[in-house]
């Protein structure tokens, strides 16, 4: 699970460094300085993996809630929690849940709060193609690890050129396995529960608390 969330949102982090292409920069900087302007986010989306060499097709659907640093993820049956100081997955089939402190410092602690986070060193970026999707112009911003051991080939960051919102992702890892999330739906500014990222574990008294710290 962990590492199908550092695949889900950390591949919306990009890098901006000053021999990247200045319109690739100019359109991701104007996305995250929307993004920073709201004050909650609500996101549904669709995750799939396909691999067709080894005849996978994967399909499902997840969702978020941002404030801050602090989220709620659903995703693939598990919910993970961040209450700005320690993350919790919460494992419903298993009657299990894990919790760990979380730091920033650790390469694999990216958090949803970042998944739109644009000054994350670690790519090459520029323009590609765009294109017309449900009515809608996208265009593609191309990523490419500067490691050239990194498990990760390239990512297509999809953006919406009138709302300047990210419409979906596609990634490309060294094994030819691609990983597509389209964002459904995005809300922002919504009333959210006051305990929506308070962990309460009353809740969950036949489960069995793996306490990683």
């Amino acid at each position: 699970m962990k590492k199908l969330i550092f695949i889900t949102l950390a591949i919306f982090t990009i890098s901006l460094q000053a021999q990247n292409s200045p319109k690739a920069e100019s359109l991701l900087n104007e996305v995250s300085s929307k993004v920073k302007g709201y004050d909650n986010m609500v996101i549904d989306f669709k995750y799939t993996l396909q691999n067709n060499a080894a005849n996978v097709n994967q399909e499902t659907r997840g969702d978020v809630s941002i404030k801050g640093e602090k989220y709620v993820l659903n995703l693939m049956g598990t919910t993970q929690m961040f209450d700005g100081q320690k993350i919790y997955t919460i494992i419903p089939e298993d009657e299990e849940i894990n919790i760990s402190t979380y730091v920033e410092e650790e390469e694999n602690n990216i958090t949803p709060s970042k998944m739109f986070s644009f000054y994350e060193e670690g790519y090459n970026y520029e323009m590609d193609v765009a294109q017309n999707l449900n009515g809608r112009k996208i265009q593609y911003v191309k990523l490419t690890p500067k490691d050239n051991n990194a498990e990760v080939k390239n990512i297509l960051l999809g953006i919406d050129s009138q709302t300047k919102h990210i419409y979906n992702l596609i990634q490309t890892q060294d094994n030819d396995t691609k990983i597509t999330i389209t964002v459904k739906s995005f809300k922002t500014d919504q009333e959210l529960a006051k305990n929506l990222f308070t962990f309460e574990e009353a809740r969950y008294e036949d489960f069995y608390i793996n306490r990683l710290d």
